[in-house]
């Protein structure tokens, strides 16, 4: 009951060609192509980005300069204790 015999596909290529007609199906499947070229082509380049910024953040970091300012560390807990 749910084996795709050949005659399953032929009545469905011809029900296709009767639907969109046999000139327009090579220009559906050429436009088909060339956007399946073009996502391609853009997750690729949103990979390439993606490893390019993480190097460039990492590249980015430089130590402090200068003497570090030593800052009393309050802890926010102590502070409303003491109001």
């Amino acid at each position: 009951m749910g084996a795709l015999r050949p005659w399953h596909i032929a009545v469905f290529a011809v029900l296709v060609i009767l639907l969109f007609g046999a000139k327009r199906l090579p220009d559906a499947a050429r436009s088909l192509g060339r956007s399946m070229r073009i996502l391609k082509a853009e997750t690729k380049g949103l990979a390439d980005d993606d490893v390019n910024a993480k190097a460039e953040a990492q590249s980015g970091r430089r130590p402090l300069e200068g003497e570090p300012t030593s800052q009393a560390v309050v802890d926010p807990v102590e502070r409303v204790h003491d109001k």
